[in-house]
């Protein structure tokens, strides 16, 4: 059951990214502050919503929430700053496109670059414990998945459709059989990722 709050007193902003581990693509973060008394049965982590439901609570979402904004870092910048920095960055941007000003952030997972002055929470597996981490986590998630659709019309042999720039075999296969294009992410051990895949 995932909860609506850390605490009552201030405007919470929930943030979450998507497209961290990829090695193609860029990172996309979403943040969102909910109303309260908000609740929707198929809300959870987006890696446990199926694709169909994603898009349905996307609508919600969108629809409901206070505020929601998306932000993009991409892949050349993550070669750049690392894909920690990005995705941080990422967080940054989507915070600075808000509407509405929150009081605090509630972060997934166990680090951050602190965000102006404004106090934070980092909460490990938070998409699957608080709501508005939840829905930023769909947002993040369905925005990069469109974006990835589009690219896969530029680069169709690396499979980004199906696969969004994941380490799957037959992304790994194609970048054996084509290189590597100029969406892929420089920095990233992509032998290893296609080694330990042909080890299973």
């Amino acid at each position: 059951m995932l909860r609506l709050r850390f605490q009552k007193e201030l405007i919470e902003a929930g943030c979450d990214e998507a497209g961290r581990g990829c090695l193609a693509g860029p990172v996309f973060a979403a943040a969102v502050i909910l109303p309260d008394k908000f609740y929707h049965r198929l809300l959870n982590d987006s890696k446990q919503v199926p694709e169909e439901n994603r898009y349905k609570l996307r609508k919600v979402i969108e629809k409901k929430a206070i505020a929601f904004a998306v932000g993009v870092v991409d892949n050349d910048e993550i070669d750049s700053i690392n894909i920690l920095n990005a995705s941080f960055k990422a967080m940054h941007l989507a915070l600075e496109k808000l509407q509405h000003e929150p009081q605090l952030l509630l972060i997934d997972g166990n680090r951050f670059n602190r965000y102006r002055e404004m106090p934070h929470e980092c909460i490990i597996e938070g998409d699957a414990k608080y709501s508005a981490i939840a829905a930023a986590s769909i947002l993040a998630k369905t925005y990069r998945d469109d974006f990835m659709r589009q690219l896969h019309q530029e680069f169709p042999h690396y499979c980004w459709y199906t696969n969004k720039g994941y380490a799957t075999k037959e992304h790994c296969r194609a970048i054996e059989q084509f290189g590597l294009c100029k969406y892929h992410r420089k920095s990233f051990d992509i032998k290893a990722a296609q080694l330990e895949l042909e080890l299973f």
